[in-house]
């Protein structure tokens, strides 16, 4: 079969939108990687999930967790879309980043909480465990309310980071027992410092696990040793990248994308493909697009990401209303 390239499938399913069949598959290709495009995330009566300013996390089960800013802040839903549960009120309007960890047997989840001004680790049910708020032994912040955390990372050995995104631009390292250990990075344009560092994502692609930090406002991904060395900068790709993902075929990695598209690079994190790039610019980086100027197939604000083991892709849109989508794998296409 003939590769196209992802702009190509999208062309044949949205040339002529007035004779198109309602329900043909809308299908997006990256490299060998393909996707077809699916709503995920609604509620059991079809209501919309409510405003999405926030990311995901799978479990080990495969159970789909995603936050939302409403009561409901934290979704719980099956690959197939099913609602399992939602908790979390007393979260509701800050949830943002978060990632799962194994404690022993058990998991845990870890939140960025924008609100709270604080990391707050809960059960997979959502019992509060611990919290870190934030680093006074820093010497960077006068207050809590000068600490917006965006998004948290956690090590093999326990350790935790955590992304200043929305606060003074600094990612801070705590061990196990949520000790402060280090802060690196910092406002700036030069290598190494950074402008709403948004995400921050455990690279294990390598022999070395390193950190690979979304530098949105310069518009760029960073990557960090696990003791803050600068070990790279990938630049030239990105209008404003905010989270990134690792596919389970341990090589490829996706980039939510604010300014209306999901990047996949490869193990070299070169350019694989762009995906639903959104072409009005105007339906970039807002999250006011209502439900009427959506298209299958297009993307508005990707603001966080993730795969499951499936090598499904999950993409939040940041939107009033709450815009959630599942690229289902299609396996590996055609060389």
């Amino acid at each position: 079969m003939r590769r196209l390239a992802a702009l190509s499938f999208l062309s044949l399913t949205m040339l002529s939108p007035s004779v198109a069949a309602q329900d043909a598959p809308i299908l997006l290709e990256a490299g060998e990687l393909k996707f077809q495009w699916r709503s995920f995330g609604l509620r059991p009566d079809g209501a919309d999930p409510g405003s999405t300013h926030g990311n995901f996390a799978v479990d080990a089960a495969g159970r789909v967790i995603f936050s939302t800013d409403t009561d409901q802040a934290l979704n719980v839903f099956s690959r197939d879309g099913a609602q399992l549960a939602t908790w979390g009120a007393e979260f509701a309007g800050g949830t943002h980043g978060m990632c799962i960890a194994r404690e022993g047997d058990a998991e845990v989840l870890w939140l960025a909480h924008i609100g709270r001004h604080e990391v707050v680790k809960t059960t997979l049910d959502g019992k509060v465990l611990a919290t870190i708020g934030f680093p006074q032994e820093a010497g960077i912040y006068q207050n809590a309310n000068e600490f917006r955390p965006t998004d948290v990372a956690v090590a093999a050995d326990g350790s935790i980071y955590v992304a200043d995104g929305y606060g003074k631009s600094f990612v801070h390292q705590f061990d196990a027992q949520r000790k402060y250990v280090r802060s690196f990075g910092g406002h700036g344009t030069e290598p190494g410092q950074m402008r709403t560092p948004h995400g921050i994502t455990l690279d294990t692609r390598g022999r070395q696990p390193r950190l690979i930090v979304s530098d949105r406002e310069n518009g760029r991904l960073q990557i960090f040793d696990l003791d803050g060395t600068l070990r790279g900068i990938v630049s030239g790709i990105f209008r404003r990248p905010c989270d990134t993902c690792l596919h389970p075929d341990g090589r490829h990695l996706a980039v939510a994308d604010l300014a209306g598209r999901v990047t996949i690079l490869d193990e070299r994190n070169q350019l694989v493909a762009h995906l639903g790039d959104q072409p009005d610019a105007a339906r970039r980086a807002t999250n006011q697009v209502q439900k009427d100027g959506w298209q299958d197939g297009v993307f508005l604000s990707p603001h966080g990401a993730t795969f499951d083991a499936h090598g499904d892709l999950y993409v939040m849109d940041w939107n009033v209303v709450g815009r959630v989508t599942r690229l289902q794998s299609l396996g590996k296409g055609d060389k």
